[in-house]
């Protein structure tokens, strides 16, 4: 690898450093740490003493232009927790008490914000309690407990609550529904629960986790509860609905919004009719049977489904079964064209999310009680989903197609 260039800028940006550190007689890493304390030192106190001077309208020593009957009363000394050590600062007063800095709050006492805030992001990452607590003791010098850090995430319970019954758009182009199971400590006792996701495409290609509802067992009337909730906070329609073959699910949305297409994931399909084919066989069936799911229309695709069962009904009569029992679900897209169909036919779009919180979950082998689960999922999903900017490249076209086929449910 060749040396990397530097430019004249950096090189003289370098001389003025060394410059800086040569005069304050830097000659170890500890004088350079002692260095940026005493900078972080000089720039807090410059950033309070401005921010006092516009609160009072003027500043130190010009009377002139004083049109307040406020004054400064001083300093008070404070010490900050910093990565490079405790720094001392100097934190200017009002004769009123008045004076709020932002900078710096009054009852904080680390420079890089809330200690709160960063345990909250490491627990949204994944962190265990006793990474954190090593985490935050060395980089900060504190000690926190289990107990502390507990209670530090259980204040994110009420933002939880508001974020599950906010406000949502009233149609949604696509929604996809999974869950993704769990261990919670129950009466003693550790239980498998399931968390169902439901996570939508607008009608501007923006994807979004509309809600997340812990549950022990699927049924029409789990998936109804949840379908009524999406109902009572705002959405009157959706276009289509993808799912993984969820129990109960059929007759719910048919009762919470009849006229939503339904369409099971077809990848799923394939890996469950085929795990047990055999190794010699798997290639030439797995063409076969892509000659059903790849085909151009619902006609062609049906009559590659009686060709695939000539070939291997005799040998795998279930695999022909399965398609034909399940064929209402699994045949929705091919009324579609190619861009529908790509974003319908699969449920890898809800798969993708549930593999990055199974990422961050992975730690935790057992959670104690839901709320310590639904925290930690929450904090991930927001972790998540901040980088979900923008809307699919393709989207132009699928709107317009959409616009075609439920002219009569869009707006005009």
């Amino acid at each position: 690898m060749g040396k990397r260039k530097i430019t004249p800028e950096r090189a003289a940006f370098r001389k003025q450093l060394g410059t800086l550190m040569a005069g304050a007689g830097i000659q170890s890493m500890e004088d350079i740490q002692e260095l940026f304390r005493e900078m972080i030192g000089g720039f807090v106190d410059q950033g309070l003493e401005g921010e006092l001077d516009e609160q009072l309208g003027y500043s130190k020593y010009d009377y002139r232009n004083k049109e307040t009957d406020n004054s400064r009363n001083g300093h008070s000394e404070k010490t900050l927790k910093t990565s490079y050590g405790d720094v001392e600062i100097q934190v200017p007063r009002d004769r009123k008490g008045e004076f709020e800095p932002e900078l710096i709050k009054k009852q904080q006492t680390t420079l890089s914000g809330d200690i709160e805030e960063k345990i909250l992001s490491m627990y949204a990452k994944g962190m265990t309690t006793a990474d954190i607590e090593a985490h935050i003791r060395e980089i900060y010098g504190l000690s926190v407990s289990d107990s502390t850090i507990s209670r530090i995430t259980d204040k994110i319970l009420p933002v939880v609550k508001e974020w599950q019954s906010r406000p949502l758009q009233e149609i949604y182009a696509v929604v996809y529904m999974d869950a993704v199971h769990f261990h919670v400590r129950s009466e003693g006792q550790i239980v498998k629960k399931a968390v169902y996701l439901v996570l939508g495409l607008d009608m501007q290609g923006r994807r979004d986790v509309l809600g997340m509802y812990i549950g022990e067992n699927e049924s029409a009337k789990f998936w109804l509860t949840v379908l009524n909730n999406l109902k009572n906070r705002g959405v009157e329609d959706i276009l289509i609905a993808c799912v993984d073959g969820l129990t109960g699910f059929p007759a719910a949305i048919e009762a919470a919004y009849p006229r939503t297409e339904v369409q099971k994931c077809v990848i799923h399909q394939i890996r469950n009719t085929t795990q047990f084919v055999s190794y010699k066989d798997i290639k030439a069936l797995m063409a076969d049977l892509k000659r059903v799911y790849a085909a151009v229309d619902e006609a062609t695709a049906l009559a590659e489904l009686d060709r695939f069962n000539e070939i291997w009904g005799k040998k795998y009569p279930k695999i022909e079964k399965s398609w034909r029992a399940n064929w209402a679900g699994l045949s929705t897209y091919f009324k579609y064209p190619a861009e529908i169909r790509r974003i319908i036919y699969t449920t890898n779009t809800i798969e993708g999310f549930n593999r990055q919180l199974r990422k961050v979950t992975k730690s935790k082998g057992v959670f104690p009680t839901d709320d310590s689960l639904l925290k930690m999922l929450y904090l991930a999903t927001m972790d998540i989903t901040k980088k979900w900017i923008g809307r699919r490249q393709d989207w132009g076209v699928i709107h317009s197609q959409l616009e075609i086929f439920f002219a009569d449910r869009l707006p005009g």
